[in-house]
Protein backbone atom coordinates (compact mmCIF):
# COMPACT_ATOMS: atom_id res chain seq x y z
CA UNK A 1 0.00 0.00 0.00
CA UNK A 2 2.81 2.30 0.63
CA UNK A 3 4.88 1.86 -2.19
CA UNK A 4 1.42 2.16 -4.09
CA UNK A 5 0.88 5.14 -2.12
CA UNK A 6 4.38 6.90 -3.25
CA UNK A 7 3.65 5.70 -6.90
CA UNK A 8 0.50 7.30 -7.04
CA UNK A 9 2.19 10.53 -5.91
CA UNK A 10 4.43 10.55 -8.50
CA UNK A 11 2.18 10.06 -10.85
CA UNK A 12 -0.39 12.50 -9.66
CA UNK A 13 2.62 15.22 -9.17
CA UNK A 14 3.71 14.59 -13.14
CA UNK A 15 -0.03 14.54 -14.21
CA UNK A 16 -0.96 17.72 -12.52
CA UNK A 17 1.44 19.84 -14.53
CA UNK A 18 -0.25 19.40 -18.05
CA UNK A 19 -2.97 21.48 -17.30
CA UNK A 20 -0.83 24.95 -16.54
CA UNK A 21 1.87 23.64 -19.43
CA UNK A 22 -0.28 22.72 -22.27
CA UNK A 23 -0.94 26.28 -23.15
CA UNK A 24 2.39 27.53 -23.18
CA UNK A 25 3.92 23.95 -25.11
CA UNK A 26 1.09 24.37 -27.75
CA UNK A 27 2.33 28.53 -28.22
CA UNK A 28 6.15 26.91 -28.01
CA UNK A 29 4.79 25.06 -30.74
CA UNK A 30 3.82 27.58 -33.22
CA UNK A 31 0.21 28.02 -32.77
CA UNK A 32 0.17 32.52 -32.02
CA UNK A 33 -3.77 32.94 -32.01
CA UNK A 34 -4.72 32.75 -28.03
CA UNK A 35 -8.13 31.18 -28.87
CA UNK A 36 -6.45 28.49 -30.55
CA UNK A 37 -4.50 28.14 -28.00
CA UNK A 38 -7.11 27.68 -25.66
CA UNK A 39 -9.11 25.39 -27.75
CA UNK A 40 -6.13 23.61 -28.65
CA UNK A 41 -5.31 22.83 -25.09
CA UNK A 42 -8.84 22.18 -24.45
CA UNK A 43 -8.95 19.01 -26.99
CA UNK A 44 -5.68 17.87 -26.14
CA UNK A 45 -6.91 18.03 -21.68
CA UNK A 46 -10.25 16.27 -22.05
CA UNK A 47 -9.35 13.53 -24.69
CA UNK A 48 -7.37 12.15 -22.53
CA UNK A 49 -10.66 11.55 -20.23
CA UNK A 50 -12.27 10.53 -22.81
CA UNK A 51 -9.92 7.35 -23.84
CA UNK A 52 -9.50 6.41 -20.21
CA UNK A 53 -13.59 5.80 -20.07
CA UNK A 54 -13.32 3.75 -23.00
CA UNK A 55 -10.52 1.63 -22.13
CA UNK A 56 -10.47 1.28 -18.35
CA UNK A 57 -13.07 -1.87 -18.66
CA UNK A 58 -11.00 -3.73 -20.87
CA UNK A 59 -7.94 -3.57 -18.80
CA UNK A 60 -10.04 -4.18 -15.44
CA UNK A 61 -11.18 -7.46 -17.42
CA UNK A 62 -8.01 -8.35 -17.94
CA UNK A 63 -6.48 -7.23 -14.26
CA UNK A 64 -9.29 -10.13 -13.26
CA UNK A 65 -7.85 -12.51 -15.73
CA UNK A 66 -3.80 -12.13 -15.39
CA UNK A 67 -3.68 -10.20 -12.07
CA UNK A 68 -3.76 -6.55 -10.97
CA UNK A 69 0.07 -6.37 -10.72
CA UNK A 70 1.13 -6.72 -14.13
CA UNK A 71 -2.12 -3.91 -14.98
CA UNK A 72 -0.28 -1.30 -12.92
CA UNK A 73 3.12 -2.16 -14.32
CA UNK A 74 1.94 -2.09 -18.02
CA UNK A 75 0.19 1.83 -17.19
CA UNK A 76 3.31 2.88 -15.53
CA UNK A 77 5.34 2.03 -17.90
CA UNK A 78 3.09 3.48 -21.04
CA UNK A 79 2.84 6.34 -18.90
CA UNK A 80 6.62 6.79 -19.05
CA UNK A 81 6.82 5.98 -22.84
CA UNK A 82 3.73 8.77 -23.73
CA UNK A 83 5.47 11.35 -21.13
CA UNK A 84 9.02 10.92 -23.18
CA UNK A 85 6.70 10.84 -27.02
CA UNK A 86 5.32 14.17 -25.65
CA UNK A 87 8.57 15.68 -25.27
CA UNK A 88 9.21 15.07 -29.20
CA UNK A 89 6.15 15.83 -30.53
CA UNK A 90 6.58 18.47 -32.99
CA UNK A 91 2.70 19.80 -33.23
CA UNK A 92 -0.38 20.20 -31.94
CA UNK A 93 -1.73 16.96 -33.79
CA UNK A 94 1.06 14.62 -32.69
CA UNK A 95 0.73 16.22 -29.26
CA UNK A 96 -3.19 15.61 -29.27
CA UNK A 97 -2.83 12.20 -30.70
CA UNK A 98 -0.38 10.89 -27.86
CA UNK A 99 -2.92 12.19 -25.27
CA UNK A 100 -5.52 9.74 -26.94
CA UNK A 101 -2.80 6.77 -26.62
CA UNK A 102 -1.72 7.76 -22.99
CA UNK A 103 -5.55 7.77 -22.25
CA UNK A 104 -6.43 4.53 -23.70
CA UNK A 105 -3.00 2.57 -22.84
CA UNK A 106 -2.16 4.09 -19.03
CA UNK A 107 -4.84 4.89 -16.53
CA UNK A 108 -2.78 4.36 -13.71
CA UNK A 109 -5.21 5.36 -11.20
CA UNK A 110 -7.92 3.55 -12.51
CA UNK A 111 -5.16 0.26 -12.37
CA UNK A 112 -3.89 0.92 -8.67
CA UNK A 113 -7.13 1.27 -6.65
CA UNK A 114 -8.30 -2.80 -7.54
CA UNK A 115 -5.01 -3.49 -6.17
CA UNK A 116 -4.82 -1.94 -3.18
CA UNK A 117 -8.59 -2.68 -2.31
CA UNK A 118 -8.02 -6.41 -3.52
CA UNK A 119 -4.94 -6.69 -0.93
CA UNK A 120 -6.70 -5.11 1.72
CA UNK A 121 -8.79 -6.16 5.04
CA UNK A 122 -12.86 -5.10 4.42
CA UNK A 123 -12.26 -3.62 8.07
CA UNK A 124 -9.42 -1.35 6.75
CA UNK A 125 -9.97 -0.33 3.15
CA UNK A 126 -11.42 3.05 4.03
CA UNK A 127 -8.24 4.06 5.66
CA UNK A 128 -5.91 2.29 2.98
CA UNK A 129 -7.87 4.47 0.24
CA UNK A 130 -7.74 7.40 2.05
CA UNK A 131 -3.68 7.20 2.38
CA UNK A 132 -3.66 6.49 -1.59
CA UNK A 133 -6.02 9.38 -2.03
CA UNK A 134 -3.25 11.32 0.59
CA UNK A 135 -0.84 10.35 -2.58
CA UNK A 136 -2.94 11.19 -5.20
CA UNK A 137 -3.51 14.90 -3.85
CA UNK A 138 -0.34 16.03 -2.41
CA UNK A 139 1.25 14.98 -5.99
CA UNK A 140 -1.60 17.01 -7.87
CA UNK A 141 -0.67 20.23 -5.10
CA UNK A 142 3.16 19.96 -5.71
CA UNK A 143 2.90 19.22 -9.67
CA UNK A 144 2.30 22.90 -10.92
CA UNK A 145 4.79 24.75 -8.45
CA UNK A 146 7.33 21.60 -9.62
CA UNK A 147 6.21 21.80 -12.94
CA UNK A 148 6.80 25.83 -13.39
CA UNK A 149 9.87 25.37 -11.72
CA UNK A 150 11.15 22.35 -13.68
CA UNK A 151 10.11 24.45 -16.83
CA UNK A 152 11.92 27.46 -16.22
CA UNK A 153 14.83 25.59 -14.97
CA UNK A 154 15.46 23.20 -17.97
CA UNK A 155 12.73 23.88 -20.25
CA UNK A 156 9.15 22.45 -21.09
CA UNK A 157 9.97 20.19 -23.71
CA UNK A 158 12.50 18.85 -21.21
CA UNK A 159 10.04 18.78 -18.33
CA UNK A 160 8.10 16.04 -20.33
CA UNK A 161 11.38 13.71 -20.10
CA UNK A 162 11.74 14.18 -16.50
CA UNK A 163 7.82 13.64 -16.10
CA UNK A 164 8.42 10.32 -17.80
CA UNK A 165 11.79 9.00 -15.91
CA UNK A 166 9.53 10.00 -12.80
CA UNK A 167 6.87 7.32 -14.06
CA UNK A 168 9.80 4.94 -14.62
CA UNK A 169 10.67 5.54 -11.46
CA UNK A 170 7.37 4.41 -10.38
CA UNK A 171 7.45 1.54 -12.42
CA UNK A 172 10.21 0.26 -10.96
CA UNK A 173 8.93 0.50 -7.34
CA UNK A 174 5.74 -1.26 -8.14
CA UNK A 175 7.68 -4.48 -9.64
CA UNK A 176 10.69 -5.00 -6.95
CA UNK A 177 8.25 -3.68 -3.40
CA UNK A 178 4.92 -4.75 -4.34
CA UNK A 179 3.80 -8.16 -3.97
CA UNK A 180 -0.12 -9.88 -5.27
CA UNK A 181 -1.25 -13.12 -3.84
CA UNK A 182 -3.61 -13.43 -7.13
CA UNK A 183 -4.86 -17.03 -8.54
CA UNK A 184 -5.87 -17.18 -12.08
CA UNK A 185 -8.86 -18.47 -13.35
CA UNK A 186 -8.99 -21.81 -15.24
CA UNK A 187 -9.45 -21.87 -18.60
CA UNK A 188 -9.26 -18.34 -19.56
CA UNK A 189 -8.92 -18.40 -22.70
CA UNK A 190 -11.72 -20.29 -23.69
CA UNK A 191 -14.20 -17.63 -22.14
CA UNK A 192 -16.42 -16.77 -24.06
CA UNK A 193 -16.94 -12.23 -25.06
CA UNK A 194 -19.05 -11.85 -22.17
CA UNK A 195 -17.22 -14.19 -19.28
CA UNK A 196 -14.11 -12.05 -19.93
CA UNK A 197 -15.15 -8.68 -20.23
CA UNK A 198 -19.15 -8.57 -17.97
CA UNK A 199 -19.84 -8.65 -14.58
CA UNK A 200 -23.60 -8.64 -12.81
CA UNK A 201 -24.75 -5.19 -12.82
CA UNK A 202 -26.61 -4.81 -9.55
CA UNK A 203 -28.12 -2.01 -8.14
CA UNK A 204 -25.75 -0.77 -5.35
CA UNK A 205 -23.27 -0.91 -8.29
CA UNK A 206 -25.20 1.33 -10.45
CA UNK A 207 -25.96 3.36 -7.43
CA UNK A 208 -22.24 3.85 -6.65
CA UNK A 209 -20.93 4.39 -10.55
CA UNK A 210 -23.72 7.49 -10.65
CA UNK A 211 -22.51 8.73 -7.13
CA UNK A 212 -18.91 8.93 -8.77
CA UNK A 213 -19.82 10.18 -11.63
CA UNK A 214 -21.96 12.69 -10.26
CA UNK A 215 -19.24 13.74 -7.17
CA UNK A 216 -16.52 14.47 -10.13
CA UNK A 217 -19.17 16.10 -12.37
CA UNK A 218 -19.84 19.04 -9.61
CA UNK A 219 -16.25 19.35 -8.14
CA UNK A 220 -14.83 19.44 -11.59
CA UNK A 221 -17.83 21.40 -13.40
CA UNK A 222 -16.34 24.47 -10.14
CA UNK A 223 -12.46 24.23 -11.40
CA UNK A 224 -12.95 26.00 -14.87
CA UNK A 225 -13.88 28.82 -13.19
CA UNK A 226 -12.18 29.47 -10.28
CA UNK A 227 -9.57 31.76 -11.94
CA UNK A 228 -12.71 33.88 -13.47
CA UNK A 229 -14.44 34.00 -10.32
CA UNK A 230 -11.48 35.25 -8.56
CA UNK A 231 -11.01 37.85 -11.01
CA UNK A 232 -14.60 39.04 -10.53
CA UNK A 233 -13.24 39.05 -6.84
CA UNK A 234 -10.86 41.31 -7.62
CA UNK A 235 -10.68 43.05 -10.81
CA UNK A 236 -8.15 45.31 -10.23
CA UNK A 237 -5.10 43.12 -8.44
CA UNK A 238 -1.69 41.47 -9.95
CA UNK A 239 -1.96 38.54 -8.57
CA UNK A 240 -5.22 36.94 -9.54
CA UNK A 241 -3.01 33.92 -10.59
CA UNK A 242 -1.36 33.41 -7.11
CA UNK A 243 -5.00 33.96 -5.33
CA UNK A 244 -6.29 31.63 -7.80
CA UNK A 245 -3.64 29.08 -6.95
CA UNK A 246 -4.20 29.56 -3.51
CA UNK A 247 -7.49 28.95 -3.63
CA UNK A 248 -7.12 25.93 -5.86
CA UNK A 249 -4.61 24.47 -3.31
CA UNK A 250 -6.86 25.32 -0.42
CA UNK A 251 -9.35 21.84 -1.30
CA UNK A 252 -6.30 19.98 -1.95
CA UNK A 253 -4.68 20.73 1.64
CA UNK A 254 -7.90 20.32 3.56
CA UNK A 255 -7.96 16.79 1.90
CA UNK A 256 -4.83 15.51 3.10
CA UNK A 257 -5.01 16.98 6.59
CA UNK A 258 -8.37 15.12 6.74
CA UNK A 259 -7.94 11.80 4.34
CA UNK A 260 -6.74 9.77 7.41
CA UNK A 261 -9.40 10.96 9.75
CA UNK A 262 -12.25 10.39 7.21
CA UNK A 263 -11.16 7.09 6.36
CA UNK A 264 -10.81 5.00 9.85
CA UNK A 265 -14.36 7.00 10.02
CA UNK A 266 -16.06 4.96 7.08
CA UNK A 267 -14.33 2.12 8.39
CA UNK A 268 -15.45 2.42 12.00
CA UNK A 269 -19.27 4.11 11.17
CA UNK A 270 -19.47 2.43 7.68
CA UNK A 271 -19.60 3.24 4.24
CA UNK A 272 -23.35 2.82 4.09
CA UNK A 273 -23.94 5.62 6.91
CA UNK A 274 -21.35 8.47 6.34
CA UNK A 275 -21.47 8.44 2.60
CA UNK A 276 -24.41 10.65 2.06
CA UNK A 277 -23.38 12.57 4.91
CA UNK A 278 -20.47 13.21 3.03
CA UNK A 279 -22.67 13.86 0.19
CA UNK A 280 -25.27 16.71 2.13
CA UNK A 281 -22.12 18.85 3.30
CA UNK A 282 -20.31 18.88 0.34
CA UNK A 283 -23.60 20.06 -1.45
CA UNK A 284 -24.74 22.41 1.17
CA UNK A 285 -21.29 24.48 1.29
CA UNK A 286 -21.24 24.50 -2.54
CA UNK A 287 -24.35 26.98 -2.05
CA UNK A 288 -22.69 29.87 -0.12
CA UNK A 289 -19.57 30.19 -2.66
CA UNK A 290 -21.68 32.22 -4.60
CA UNK A 291 -22.25 35.19 -1.98
CA UNK A 292 -18.54 35.63 -0.95
CA UNK A 293 -16.93 39.14 -1.21
CA UNK A 294 -13.46 38.36 -1.77
CA UNK A 295 -10.63 35.50 -2.66
CA UNK A 296 -10.50 34.97 1.45
CA UNK A 297 -13.53 34.00 1.84
CA UNK A 298 -13.56 31.81 -0.89
CA UNK A 299 -10.46 29.84 -0.29
CA UNK A 300 -12.43 29.15 3.23
CA UNK A 301 -14.89 28.20 1.73
CA UNK A 302 -12.84 25.60 -0.74
CA UNK A 303 -11.09 24.67 2.35
CA UNK A 304 -14.39 23.44 3.99
CA UNK A 305 -14.83 21.67 0.85
CA UNK A 306 -11.93 19.81 0.83
CA UNK A 307 -12.85 18.55 4.14
CA UNK A 308 -16.12 17.67 3.35
CA UNK A 309 -15.43 15.64 -0.03
CA UNK A 310 -12.37 13.61 0.88
CA UNK A 311 -14.30 10.60 2.68
CA UNK A 312 -16.80 10.10 -0.74
CA UNK A 313 -14.57 8.33 -2.63
CA UNK A 314 -13.10 5.99 -0.19
CA UNK A 315 -16.58 5.40 1.03
CA UNK A 316 -17.53 4.67 -2.50
CA UNK A 317 -14.39 2.23 -3.05
CA UNK A 318 -15.25 0.13 0.43
CA UNK A 319 -19.22 -0.27 -0.57
CA UNK A 320 -17.71 -1.38 -4.16
CA UNK A 321 -15.27 -3.92 -2.40
CA UNK A 322 -18.29 -4.93 0.10
CA UNK A 323 -20.44 -5.76 -2.92
CA UNK A 324 -18.42 -7.09 -5.63
CA UNK A 325 -17.49 -10.42 -6.16
CA UNK A 326 -13.84 -11.54 -5.61
CA UNK A 327 -13.61 -12.57 -9.31
CA UNK A 328 -15.29 -9.56 -10.64
CA UNK A 329 -12.99 -6.96 -8.54
CA UNK A 330 -10.69 -5.42 -11.35
CA UNK A 331 -13.68 -5.18 -13.84
CA UNK A 332 -16.21 -3.05 -11.34
CA UNK A 333 -13.03 -1.23 -10.08
CA UNK A 334 -12.33 0.15 -13.79
CA UNK A 335 -15.90 0.89 -14.50
CA UNK A 336 -16.33 2.99 -11.83
CA UNK A 337 -12.96 4.69 -12.97
CA UNK A 338 -14.47 5.37 -16.15
CA UNK A 339 -17.04 7.16 -15.04
CA UNK A 340 -15.28 8.93 -12.60
CA UNK A 341 -13.57 9.76 -15.68
CA UNK A 342 -16.54 11.05 -17.35
CA UNK A 343 -17.51 13.01 -14.33
CA UNK A 344 -14.08 14.78 -14.85
CA UNK A 345 -14.35 15.11 -18.60
CA UNK A 346 -18.53 16.21 -18.63
CA UNK A 347 -17.89 18.59 -15.91
CA UNK A 348 -15.12 20.58 -16.92
CA UNK A 349 -16.22 20.93 -20.19
CA UNK A 350 -19.92 22.02 -18.90
CA UNK A 351 -18.84 24.31 -16.17
CA UNK A 352 -17.22 26.48 -18.70
CA UNK A 353 -20.17 26.76 -20.64
CA UNK A 354 -22.85 27.36 -17.81
CA UNK A 355 -20.96 30.10 -16.66
CA UNK A 356 -20.83 31.67 -19.98
CA UNK A 357 -24.36 31.12 -20.45
CA UNK A 358 -25.95 32.00 -17.37
CA UNK A 359 -23.41 33.05 -14.79
CA UNK A 360 -20.98 31.88 -12.81
CA UNK A 361 -22.92 31.47 -9.67
CA UNK A 362 -25.55 29.11 -11.61
CA UNK A 363 -22.42 26.52 -12.00
CA UNK A 364 -22.23 26.43 -7.83
CA UNK A 365 -25.78 25.68 -7.73
CA UNK A 366 -25.47 23.33 -10.46
CA UNK A 367 -22.96 21.58 -8.30
CA UNK A 368 -24.89 21.71 -4.93
CA UNK A 369 -27.79 20.17 -6.51
CA UNK A 370 -26.17 17.27 -8.02
CA UNK A 371 -24.48 16.64 -4.89
CA UNK A 372 -27.71 16.86 -3.13
CA UNK A 373 -29.87 15.09 -5.36
CA UNK A 374 -27.41 12.31 -5.23
CA UNK A 375 -27.67 12.05 -1.49
CA UNK A 376 -31.14 11.63 -1.88
CA UNK A 377 -30.94 8.75 -4.05
CA UNK A 378 -28.84 7.40 -2.52
CA UNK A 379 -30.73 7.41 0.75
CA UNK A 380 -33.98 6.20 -0.63
CA UNK A 381 -32.35 3.51 -2.95
CA UNK A 382 -29.20 1.47 -1.66
CA UNK A 383 -29.87 -1.30 0.38
CA UNK A 384 -30.02 -1.10 3.83
CA UNK A 385 -28.33 -4.52 4.94
CA UNK A 386 -25.19 -4.27 7.26
CA UNK A 387 -22.75 -0.97 7.89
Amino acid sequence: MWACSLVSFIVSAGMSQLAPLLPLYIHEMGVENLAEVAEWSGIAYGCNFVTLALFSPLWGALADAYGRKPMVLRATLWLSMCMCLMGLAQNVYQLTGLRFVQGALSGFQGAVIPLVMAMTPENRSGWAMSILVSGQVSGSLVGPLLGGWLSQAAGIRENFFIMGGCAFAGFLILLFFVREEFTRPESVARRSWKERYAFPLTRPLVLLFLTTFAVQFALMSIAPIITVYVKHLVPDSRNVALLAGGVFAATGLASIMAATFAGRCVDRKGARRVLPVFLICAGLICIPHVFVRNPWELGGLRFLLGLASVGILPAVNSLLKRHTPPQYFSRVFSANFSHQSLGIFVGSLLGGHVASWFGVEYVFYLSALMLLLNACIFLLFFPRVGR
